[in-house]
């Protein structure tokens, strides 16, 4: 069964060019032309395995969208903007978004970023009910859930990835290129910047337990545990 997308842009051209490209790689689409829509057809069908949607939508804008389905979901979320200013992007990751793109854009490129991000998505839910733990933080793979001293937390699909990676990764110094192949991998097309900002996140997220997360300074980060 053909993997479902919902895409959601107020600019028709460009909502059938992104659809006639995914057609063509075999996926689903679902269009919307405005915020309010999407959201209708994301509870409408949860099926859906990825969202790509555009900040400036009518009726409810895509950090709104974005910020209500990250309320329920872990869907992999790619946001579009003609803003490149680096708050916008800092804003859309704020909301839960895990990669950003500007326009304008090579849909070939998008299309990189959905295959890879879907391909992610799925190798994490073949890896069977692996368990991590690590001073007070639970990482259940299957059901794709993190607890920090028995609370659960809302991650997005890459604050959970790199949780994951730090978890798996234990003492061990980790370069921004290495976190970058782990994570992103090599279909990433973004700025190794990004890393410090999903790394800030995930630290708010996870309150005392960021301080397990260790700055390198010119090199990347470590997850240790002072003992």
């Amino acid at each position: 069964m053909a993997k479902k997308i919902l895409i959601a842009d107020d600019e028709d051209r460009l909502r059938k060019l992104i659809t006639d490209y995914l057609t063509r790689e075999g996926y689903q689409v679902l269009e919307a032309a405005d915020g309010e829509a999407a959201l209708d057809i994301f509870y409408e069908d949860r099926e859906i395995e990825l969202a790509i949607l555009d900040v400036m939508m009518p009726k409810v804008n895509g950090f709104d969208v974005c910020k209500e389905i990250r309320e329920t979901s872990h869907l992999p979320i790619i946001m579009l903007t003609a803003k490149s200013e680096e708050n916008d992007v800092l804003n859309g990751f704020s909301y839960g978004a895990d990669e950003y793109i500007s326009k304008p854009f090579s849909p070939k490129i998008l299309m990189a970023h959905v295959n890879a991000m879907i391909r992610r998505a799925d190798g994490f839910s073949e890896n069977g009910n692996e368990i991590l733990e690590a001073g007070g933080i639970v990482v259940d793979k299957q059901r794709h859930m993190v607890r920090v001293d028995g609370q659960e937390i809302t991650l997005s699909v890459k604050e959970f990835e790199l949780l994951t990676y730090f978890l798996e990764n234990r003492n061990i110094a980790l370069s921004r290129d290495k976190i970058l192949n782990g994570v992103w991998s090599y279909d990433y097309f973004g700025d190794a910047r990004t890393i410090d900002t999903h790394v800030k996140k995930l630290r708010a997220k996870i309150g005392e337990k960021g301080a397990y997360i260790k700055t390198i300074w010119g090199m990347g980060y470590k997850f240790e545990i002072d003992e």
